[in-house]
């Protein structure tokens, strides 16, 4: 094997593969990177293709990347070393070949050595499923990183750290929960059979990486079978084993009954959630409470003598008045999760389910500039104390 390419296009692709590494494993070669080079068909010495993959036993990765293949083969080197080979490569052209038992990187009057591991020991990378249809990569990107902040951390309940993606026809549906806050987004999607569907979890730290690294523009690829996720876009192509269970439905908790409707800037409200958490010992809430004949809510956070408080405009509708308060680290996830200039806020009560949206008509109709689909973040509230 022999090859050229550019350091900056050999950094990422090996970035983007070594991804799914594990950081430990008792099989060794599951900490290798596959590199394979090809040849472009009728093609002039120096044209063809470099393909990097990985895997470990819950995700595989796999990008394509052109390169000047001199004389075509496979590899197999230890993923994390090659990556840290070439994060301090001088940047312009990389001379890479195998010679012997030995894979040499060189560039520039650099030159690095790594001993190859036995190719006939790694296992083959499975393949992606059906491919259900596509997603715009930016729509997909901020949608899972909207919903993502509600998974769970406690790996003894696994499908609490993952993300439902159900696909409904031409609506693709994102959520999860923690149990103590349930976020949903919605985004359309164009799926590759009329009456598509499909409901399945994914591990959120496993998608959220997906999305982030698939790019900003385009189409991504969905594949989806029994036990296996698929995305593909640009020549990059990783697969992520499902989640068992279901995540409880979010459309009866949903659907508040008669809430009150408060209406506040977004930008305004989380840096004055940001500014009075910092009294807030542990869990002590951020305490809010809305005013209908001043237009106005005040956050109260702190105990005894270590209190901060501020009032921002806002409007109600619904009530007179009403307090609620929330753990300021779940309040503040689900505002930092939205983009749009306002919010609004759908509150029952003290102790009581509160739905966040973007600022929007009464049908929900998004009406400021919010862009395609619907993003929902249900908080419960706790009971408010004395500041």
């Amino acid at each position: 094997m022999e090859f050229r390419i550019e350091r900056s296009a050999l950094t990422e692709a090996v970035s983007w593969a070594a991804r799914v590494l594990p950081v430990r494993s008792p099989v060794p070669v599951l900490g290798g990177l596959l590199l394979d080079t090809e040849a472009a068909a009728g093609s002039g010495a120096g044209d063809g293709r470099l393909r990097i993959s990985g895997l470990d036993y819950e995700a595989s990765a796999r990008i394509d990347v052109e390169a000047g293949v001199l004389r075509p083969g496979k590899v197999l080197v230890m993923g994390r070393r090659l990556l840290d080979i070439c994060k301090v490569l001088p940047d312009g052209p990389v001379e890479c070949a195998v010679e012997g038992s030995r894979f040499t990187v060189s560039g520039d009057g650099a030159r690095f050595g790594l001993s190859v591991l036995p190719l006939d020991d790694y296992p083959a990378l499975p393949p992606l499923p059906q491919v259900r249809g596509a997603v715009d990569a930016e729509l997909f990107a901020a949608a899972v990183a909207d919903v993502a902040v509600a998974a769970g951390r406690d790996d003894t309940l696994p499908v609490l750290t993952g993300i439902r993606l159900g696909l409904d026809g031409d609506t693709m549906t994102l959520a999860a929960t923690d149990r103590y806050r349930f976020a949903v987004r919605t985004v359309p999607w164009k799926a590759t059979a009329p009456g598509e569907s499909a409901d399945v979890i994914v591990s959120a730290r496993r998608l959220t990486e997906i999305a982030r690294s698939l790019g900003r523009s385009g189409l991504v690829s969905v594949a989806l079978d029994a036990g296996s996720a698929g995305f593909e876009h640009a020549g990059m192509r990783t697969t992520v084993r499902l989640l068992e269970g279901r995540l409880p439905r979010h459309e009866k908790l949903f659907a508040l009954e008669d809430p009150a409707v408060a209406v506040v800037d977004r930008a305004r409200l989380a840096e004055a959630v940001k500014r009075v958490s910092v009294v807030a010992d542990g869990d002590s809430p951020v305490q809010m409470t809305f005013t209908r004949a001043d237009a106005s809510v005040t956050l109260r956070a702190g105990y005894e003598d270590d209190v901060a408080s501020q009032r921002l405009p806002a409007t109600l509708e619904g009530a007179e008045e009403l307090t609620v308060a929330f753990n300021p680290a779940y309040l503040a996830d689900a505002l930092a999760s939205f983009e749009g200039p306002t919010l609004r806020l759908l509150l029952l009560g003290a102790g009581q389910r509160a739905l966040i949206t973007d600022g929007a008509d009464p049908d929900g109709t998004p009406a400021d500039g919010a862009g395609p689909g619907t993003h929902r973040h249900l908080l419960m509230s706790v009971r408010p104390q004395l500041v």
